[in-house]
């Protein structure tokens, strides 16, 4: 696919997709959305690929939301198959075999948020906004931020936050749990590489097996949870990668996963 709103690069087992829409401070189209959806699937089914790393061009914004230009005339039935793709997005990079991690310059609102919260780990610059800002323009979340948001913050903020349409400094995301490290702007390659280093240490196939048990934490009751978590658990010894690991623990040296 030829990527025109994005950059999409794989260098050193990461796979990076950046919103490259920096006019409209990466606000995003059904295109841009579109060629999101392929960079995911592609580094999904590239087993070279261990990280995905998703943000956006400039340092003013990760990605602005929606670009409301194409709401202007959008009448029920085009909204209703837009929020369809707009879901597999964010829904493709939840369930992705790889962690996802969003480094966040600048703006995430509205559906920037929504991208936000469908990753696994959040890096953001001392001056990155957060918002959940659809209710400014008479719409609410549609891609998961009434689901996602409470969730990850808590219902009473996240009523206040989507009520209000107000935008948070990084600082407050971070005590909110939205982000899990904030970092002056010119520390961000560098916290992000070492985020990076850690987790390409890992079995990429007992990585995978970790994100499906956590995921599983939101979308079921404990007991189920449980259960799911205890299976997942049993199947990591059927994997050469649990022998390694246990192996190299006992020997005092770095393990060498395969992942198999």
């Amino acid at each position: 696919m030829q990527f025109k709103n994005i950059i999409y690069e794989k260098k050193d087992g990461v796979a990076w997709i950046i919103i490259n829409r920096p006019q409209v401070m990466n606000a995003l189209d059904i295109e841009s959305r579109k060629e999101i959806l392929a960079a995911l699937q592609d580094a999904d089914s590239d087993k070279d690929v261990r990280v995905v790393v998703l943000t956006g061009s400039g340092d003013k914004a990760f990605c602005a939301g929606a670009d409301l230009r194409i709401f202007r005339e959008m009448n029920a039935y085009e909204a209703r198959d837009y929020v369809k793709l707009a879901k597999q997005v964010a829904r493709t990079i939840e369930t992705l075999s790889k962690p996802v991690i969003a480094v966040v310059k600048g703006y995430a609102l509205g559906g920037g948020l929504e991208l936000v919260l469908a990753c696994d780990l959040v890096i953001a610059s001392e001056d990155a906004k957060f918002g959940q800002t659809e209710l400014n323009v008479g719409l609410i979340p549609g891609v998961g931020g009434t689901q996602r948001l409470p969730r990850v913050i808590g219902i009473r903020r996240a009523k206040e936050m989507i009520y209000t349409g107000q935008i948070i400094d990084a600082e407050e995301a971070y005590r909110l749990g939205l982000v899990n490290k904030v970092v002056p702007a010119e520390k961000l390659n560098e916290t992000l590489n070492e985020l990076l280093t850690q987790i390409k240490s890992k079995s990429p196939l007992i990585l995978k097996l970790a994100k499906q048990a956590v995921n599983k934490a939101f979308e079921a009751d404990l007991t189920s949870g449980l259960d799911y978590e205890s299976e997942l658990f049993v199947y990591c010894f059927t994997t050469e990668d649990q022998k390694e690991g246990v192996k190299a623990f006992l020997e005092k040296r770095r393990p060498e996963f395969k992942g198999r």
